[in-house]
């Protein structure tokens, strides 16, 4: 390594240098090298250029640079050509990803690329008869997205098989990966120092199709971790004391790269805990350092090989001493307390230990109906590990949980391991149901029964997110996010008002007892038990495989191209709503029971926007129609309009697009004629998800002028002949009363995003470029 950093000798490193090129990315793609020599080469050139220390952010993004030589690079500015290494995709959206790409005419994928099937099974009984109910249901959906792997080489995961992380952390990610994956909880791969982000399928379509990927180039946020973890604080306080600090959008524009001694203290599935749940901040994505606990997971996961390669470029797969972050946080292992975040929001942080009093003062109920573990944010052995030494206590007393309690693993590789060592019976004694290996009630996957819609209640989860409706359409469900060992603590007692660090329970003898902080094996002594083989490798050669999507499917629709610019300033749109407050991707494309439209984009588009409110009226999915002055839904609204020949915009508030990385919430305002999306500011993924299907995302040069537009005038924007990066556009605003006024409005479209607008989307842009080189 010294001769080969020093320029000496090259020759008697070659040898070597080639031998390690041949360890596999993963045992599924033998012949799919892991190229670090590459990232080397290119981290070299940008550090030359630079001259200056790197981030490790920065080291792993700067060397997948298309052009590194020539790229400009500005923090925070400049936009990226990158080439990722590998795409992920789950079923909810793999669907339009798979669509998108048939429609691109390209024979197979250039990159590596797999499908999981994590989204479409609906929780109701339990494990084996969700799952079998779920293969019935969705036979058609299943059926297309095998066909299409088959057909287009890209490897599918079986309904089973597990959460798309899950299986990402456990195969697929490795120090130094770039991958994208079409969903927003792609981070979930920094913990194991990989760069992994969350991208609509436009996107992954780019990639998918040997297209330099584009990327605003990431601020960075370092996190200085000092102390150790201990008692019952776990690596989820650590993020959820990050939302706090940050709140939803502090980390927008930004990869949070966590740093310091402390880091140390954290196993690898709680580093990829915390990456997991970096995108409640906004944030990119979110890494951590190369170290031993990341070694020693990839040596239990079978990829020792890999490993020994990392320790070679270890170099590489950490920060340099002396880079500077543009925002540093630091926080104290030792002193950090256990935290439970909620209602409503992921970013709204209290100490466990205060939640109690906090939520009788502030009306919400405190009796817990539900705790839920799992998901792909806390699935993983340790986790179930340390929920099951606090229920082997509880039982021990006689006790069992006074909530109701669900247990989803995170993969079959964890099921089978949890019950072969004893966790899951464990964890069923105390009044557990184990749910399928999938998403879950965490999505909105979920036949609750034991409450009405409207009834005013409270559950704790270890999932990631808990907007308004989203475990289970309810509104009036208080949802608290937390570890999972102090959702099982929590479910034992039944009550928000208890502390297990200070808090006593009654054991069924009568006597009284605390609970003891949790210890778990942070991996199986033994190896993981690989459970079923749910694999489907695709075929060298797919050219004869049949894709079927019947004309007449509810579930599936193959996609038309959508109009282009006609040249011409955009006048006398009708304002469709003015959003007031939150506008998560959930309010603009709620997901639940319309997962199963997921594929049919005329079907889905009935759930555009029906969950946001409007500011005329305050109500859900009910607004004027400027044209009958009749209220209505808000997709019939828009289909209305669309009838008419009538452009439409949306006006949002800060955030807009908050959540998921679900391209439909863009998807579908561009099929029933929205033309722009005028907010104070976007989420980052969704922004780009409305570049690319040809939507104008525009902000507020001043966001006071949100107060300007009201939901009865007319806007025109105005200067779309002279489109040009970095230069604002004119909004005038026509009121009822004949007066008019103008705004500015800034954008962030580089040159090709303003071809993606001309051309009507990026997927019509690609295939202009290929019929030219044609």
């Amino acid at each position: 390594q010294h001769a080969l950093n020093s320029g000496i000798r090259r020759y008697h490193v070659a040898p070597v240098l080639c031998q390690r090129a041949k360890v596999a990315m993963s045992h599924f793609e033998p012949n799919e090298h892991i190229n670090y020599e590459k990232l080397e080469k290119n981290i070299n050139i940008v550090r030359k250029r630079l001259d200056r220390p790197l981030t490790l952010s920065e080291k792993i993004v700067y060397g997948h640079l298309d052009d590194p030589a020539k790229q400009e690079i500005e923090r925070g500015k400049t936009y990226l050509r990158l080439r990722p290494d590998r795409v992920a995709m789950q079923d909810a959206t793999a669907q339009m990803a798979m669509l998108q790409f048939i429609s691109s005419g390209l024979p197979k994928v250039a990159v590596p690329s797999t499908i999981h099937c994590d989204h479409l099974i609906e929780a109701q009984s339990g494990g084996e008869k969700d799952l079998r109910r779920a293969k019935d249901i969705n036979q058609e959906v299943y059926n297309f997205l095998a066909t299409a792997g088959a057909k287009y080489g890209v490897g599918f995961w079986k309904p089973g098989s597990g959460i798309i992380h899950q299986i990402i952390l456990e195969n697929y990610s490795y120090p130094g990966v770039m991958l994208i994956g079409t969903d927003s909880h792609t981070p979930n791969g920094g913990g194991l120092g990989g760069i992994c982000i969350g991208v609509g399928g436009a996107d992954a379509v780019d990639v998918m199709a040997g297209i330099p990927w584009e990327l605003k180039c990431p601020k960075v946020i370092g996190v200085k971790l000092t102390g150790k973890l201990s008692g019952w604080s776990s690596p989820k306080d650590v993020i959820l004391k990050v939302a706090g600090i940050l709140t939803v959008k502090g980390g927008t524009g930004a990869i949070i790269e966590y740093h310091g001694p402390g880091v140390d203290s954290i196993s690898c599935t709680g580093m990829a805990t915390i990456c997991n749940m970096g995108a409640e901040i906004g944030a990119t994505t979110s890494v951590f350092p190369y170290n031993a606990r990341m070694k020693k997971y990839l040596g239990k996961t079978g990829r020792a090989d890999i490993a020994a390669l990392a320790d070679e470029f270890q170099q590489h797969l950490v920060p340099d001493s002396g880079c500077q972050y543009d925002q540093v946080i630091e926080i104290n292992l030792s002193e950090l307390k256990p935290h439970i975040n909620g209602p409503f929001t992921p970013d709204l942080a209290h100490p466990v230990s205060d939640i109690g009093a906090v939520a009788e003062k502030e009306g919400w109920p405190v009796d817990i109906r539900v705790g839920l573990i799992g998901s792909c944010t806390n699935s993983s052995y340790e986790d179930m590990g340390r929920s099951a030494a606090v229920a082997k206590q509880a039982l021990a007393h006689g006790l069992k949980c006074k909530s109701k309690f669900t247990i989803t693993p995170g993969s079959e590789q964890i099921r089978a391991t949890i019950e072969r060592d004893g966790y899951a019976q464990i964890l069923r004694d105390v009044g557990g149901l184990v749910l399928a290996n999938a998403c879950g009630p965490c999505i909105g996957q979920w036949d609750r029964k034991d409450i009405k819609k409207g009834e005013k209640n409270t559950i704790v989860t270890s999932y990631n997110r808990n907007f308004t409706g989203r475990n289970d359409a309810n509104p009036e469900t208080h949802a608290f996010v937390t570890s999972p060992e102090i959702v099982t603590a929590l479910s034992i007692a039944g009550t928000l008002k208890f502390d297990p660090e200070t808090d006593y329970l009654t054991g069924a003898d009568g006597k009284k007892f605390k609970l003891e902080a949790p210890d778990a094996d942070e991996l199986p002594k033994l190896d993981f038990d690989p459970g079923q083989d749910t694999y489907q490798y695709p075929p060298k050669d797919g050219s004869g495989q049949h894709v079927d999507v019947s004309p007449t499917s509810q579930r599936l629709q193959l996609l038309e191209p959508f109009d282009k610019w006609d040249g011409k300033d955009l006048e006398d749109m009708l304002i469709l709503i003015k959003v007031k407050g939150k506008c998560t991707t959930d309010h603009i494309s709620a997901a639940g029971p319309w997962l199963k439209f997921r594929g049919h984009l005329d079907n889905i588009s009935n759930n555009l926007l029906i969950g946001a409110i409007n500011i005329e009226n305050g109500k859900a999915n009910s607004v004027r129609n400027a044209l009958t002055q009749e209220f209505g839904p808000v997709p019939d609204t828009a289909r209305y309009y669309k009838k008419m020949g009538v452009k439409w915009a949306v006006i949002g508030d800060e955030n807009y697009g908050e959540g998921s990385s679900r391209e439909h919430a863009a998807l579908e305002p561009r099929h029933l004629g929205g033309r722009v999306i005028i907010t104070k500011s976007f989420a980052r993924i969704h922004e780009t998800n409305l570049k690319k299907q040809g939507l104008l995302p525009l902000t507020f040069a001043d966001p006071a002028d949100y107060n300007k537009i009201h939901p009865v005038d007319k806007l025109s924007i105005v200067g779309l002949a002279d489109f040009a990066p970095g230069k604002p556009l004119k909004c005038i605003i026509k009121h009822p009363n004949g007066s008019q006024e103008t705004i500015m409005l800034n954008h962030t479209f580089n040159e090709s995003q303003i071809e993606w607008f001309q051309a009507g989307s990026a997927l019509n842009r690609m295939k202009e470029l290929q019929q030219k080189s044609s």
